[in-house]
């Protein structure tokens, strides 16, 4: 006979015979849960006609691909150009979005937002119906509080308080909503579990009624999730899986500027983000997040470069700063933020061994202003020289620009689209930008830049730097025209 499963992992599922602190199978940290009762198996009956399925009722059978039409399914555009570009164009009907952000960043409002931007001012007929939000957090009258500040008419809004899943899917059905907006996902609960709302198992159960009901409607789903200490979704990490496409906003609390970047996109890039200012109307699109970026960078700073990086499909200007300080601890520390930590790592190695700038004894911090996340190689050369601008105490011009991949061997890589990334660099005013000398550039993309060519990290630091200043900076080596370092 074998082993009867009393505990489930929270985050894959696995059913264990007894319980431990945490999943040999996934190797998550969470305890194990106690498993629901089983259930007595039966031969399998075919579902009736009335039941709710996953995909719309036409698409049970096997269907051919090339017989599909797309001409009844076409994408709901938002009244915000930038949500659109991160979501892929438009919501698509029948798609469940998961908005997830730390608590008080603004998940609500920018929900809202949406409702009251996909709520139509008049219905059509009746097959369009309005938009339903469905609150679990929130009284009717704070929800209406919040609408009148935002600006929102109410018309064909409907609101529900409820937190039960059958009977959010009841009043769903009932009134056809246009879509659905749930606030939040860790306020439902089913009768299927005898778990407290918010607990692992009610929050699968309440997104996968969810997203039946969506496929089966072809009526969007946008659900909000919490975020944990760790900046994960709360719940099981099968919550993502399941949805469509997985929405973080992010910022600090301190700072006006939000940002909303898709982490799991079913129709579209992943590596689109849209950029808000939260305001007394509301949250509201950074149209030219570009200008937005260095509209504080008044002077030359010690430490700071502007690079292009691309966002998806669009060029962005970032400031991308560095500070170096003597080591007060045993061990120096490399400290990133907005970047990653091991590339951090290996630009702090080639600097002390291919330019001869010891940093060995400095701990180093880097920071990408903003709250952007730059994951892409392009931005090695500006942060490399913003090491050594902060190392040496001597600020670059605010017209530089700098982009390139730099190799284990010190050498500048060119990087891919380096003309569109040059030409918001000029539309910006830019006027002299440190490129690889390898790269293959059109020279229109060119109009109006200086271009230094540089083959190594050497030549970029002589280039930018003309005169090496050692007066309290603790500085052994200097670099000659030639590129060399010398002791």
């Amino acid at each position: 006979m074998a082993d009867t499963i009393a505990y489930i992992c929270p985050e894959c599922g696995t059913g264990h015979t007894q319980w431990m602190g945490f999943c040999y199978v996934c190797g998550s940290g969470s305890p194990l849960e106690e498993a629901p009762p089983p259930q007595a198996s039966s031969p399998f009956v075919p579902p009736p006609s009335n039941t709710t399925t996953w995909t719309p009722r036409e698409a049970n059978g096997p269907t051919e691909l090339s017989a599909i039409s797309l001409e009844d399914t076409p994408r709901i555009i938002l009244p915000y150009p930038e949500m659109n570009r991160v979501l892929g164009g438009g919501l698509v009907p029948g798609s469940v979005v998961l908005l997830a952000g730390d608590p008080g960043i603004g998940k609500s409002t920018l929900m809202l937002q949406i409702a009251g931007a996909l709520a139509p001012e008049t219905l059509v007929d009746d097959a369009r119906g309005s938009v339903l939000y469905i609150s679990g957090e929130e009284s009717a009258t704070q929800v209406r509080l919040r609408a009148e500040r935002l600006g929102i008419s109410g018309r064909n809004f409907l609101l529900l308080n409820e937190t039960s899943a059958r009977e959010v899917l009841g009043w769903m059905d009932k009134t056809e909503p246009v879509a659905v907006l749930v606030d939040s996902i860790q306020t439902l609960y089913t009768d299927a579990s005898s778990s407290a709302p918010g607990s692992v198992t009610q929050i699968r159960e309440g997104a996968r009624l969810l997203m039946g009901w969506a496929k089966a409607n072809r009526t969007p789903v946008i659900i909000a999730g919490h975020v944990t200490k760790e900046g994960d979704v709360a719940g099981p990490r099968v919550l993502e899986h399941m949805v469509d496409v997985v929405l973080y906003l992010e910022g600090e609390r301190a700072s006006e500027l939000r940002v909303l970047r898709s982490e799991k996109n079913r129709f579209g890039s992943t590596d689109e983000v849209a950029l808000f200012q939260m305001d007394a109307n509301g949250l509201v699109e950074v149209s030219d997040p570009s200008s937005m970026m260095l509209s504080q960078r008044k002077g030359p700073i010690v430490g700071s470069v502007v690079t292009p990086v691309l966002q998806g499909t669009r060029p962005m200007l970032v400031e991308v700063q560095a500070l170096t300080a003597p080591v007060v601890g045993p061990t120096p520390r490399r400290v990133a933020n907005g970047m990653e930590g091991n590339r951090l790592v290996l630009l702090a190695t080639v600097l002390s061994r291919r330019a001869g700038i010891p940093l060995g004894g400095q701990d180093i911090v880097v920071n990408v202003t903003g709250g952007l996340r730059v994951t892409e190689t392009s931005a090695d050369l500006a942060t490399a020289l913003a090491i050594a601008s902060s190392f040496r105490d001597q600020p670059l011009e605010t017209d530089v620009v700098a982009l390139g991949e730099v190799g284990l061997g010190g050498e500048v890589r060119p990087v891919a689209q380096m003309g569109r990334r040059l030409q918001e660099a000029a539309r910006l005013g830019l006027r002299r930008a440190v490129i690889p000398e390898a790269a293959e550039i059109d020279p229109a993309d060119l109009k109006g830049l200086d271009i230094v060519p540089v083959a190594t990290l050497n030549q970029a630091i002589h280039a930018l730097f003309p005169r090496a200043r050692s007066a309290g900076r603790g500085e052994r080596a200097s670099v000659t025209a030639e590129g060399e370092s010398e002791t």
